[in-house]
């Protein structure tokens, strides 16, 4: 008899192919099956460290961004920094010229005049030095200091200590605590000893 338009054989055909347990794979099955889904694990894998790569490749650029700016931000700043320093360091040199101005434009009936006048600029000008930092560094008489003198000629003498400044031929000068210039000296050589 036929049930719902099928066969009985086919509808044992059926039943069977259900009732039957699945085929065992074989091992190539088996492996093909794993392989595929290693391949799926390493894609995906491979997709999160690609992800991970691009965000720290754009982290790194952001940091490059930020450090090129911040170093164009200093070297700004340290310009800014010198131009005030200069600025300030011209405004206590300004009186000295407008002194100097005013001794040329004056007619002088002494020179005795001049020179007192010129004198009286030069010690303006260094107290003007002094105000931002420079000394002058002591040489006539005292000892010898290769830091701080530079030796132009050694002079036989015995009127001077050995080893001490007998004359200075040009000053040395410190801005604050910093050698800018040493002094040029002569040096006794005393053949007493």
């Amino acid at each position: 008899m036929a049930r719902n338009g099928k066969s009985e054989v086919e509808s044992r055909d059926l039943d069977l192919e259900h009732e039957l347990p699945p085929a065992e794979e074989t091992a190539e099955e088996q492996a093909a099956r794993g392989a595929g889904e290693d391949v799926a694990a390493l894609r995906a894998q491979l997709e999160k460290l690609q992800g991970e790569r691009n965000e720290l490749l754009e982290r790194l650029a952001r940091l490059q961004a930020e450090f090129e700016n911040a170093r164009k931000r200093a070297a700004r700043e340290q310009q800014e920094y010198k131009d005030f320093a200069l600025a300030d360091a011209l405004k206590n040199l300004l009186p000295i010229v407008d002194s100097f101005d005013r001794a040329l434009q004056t007619k002088v009936q002494k020179p005795e005049d001049f020179r007192a006048g010129v004198e009286l600029i030069r010690k303006q000008f260094h107290d003007a030095l002094e105000k931002l930092g420079l000394r002058p560094i002591p040489a006539k008489g005292e000892p010898f200091d290769p830091r701080l003198h530079e030796a132009i000629e050694m002079v036989d003498t015995d009127a001077v200590k050995d080893h001490h400044i007998v004359d200075e031929l040009q000053r040395g000068y410190k801005l604050k605590d910093r050698l800018l210039r040493p002094a040029m000296v002569r040096v006794a050589r005393n053949s007493k000893k």
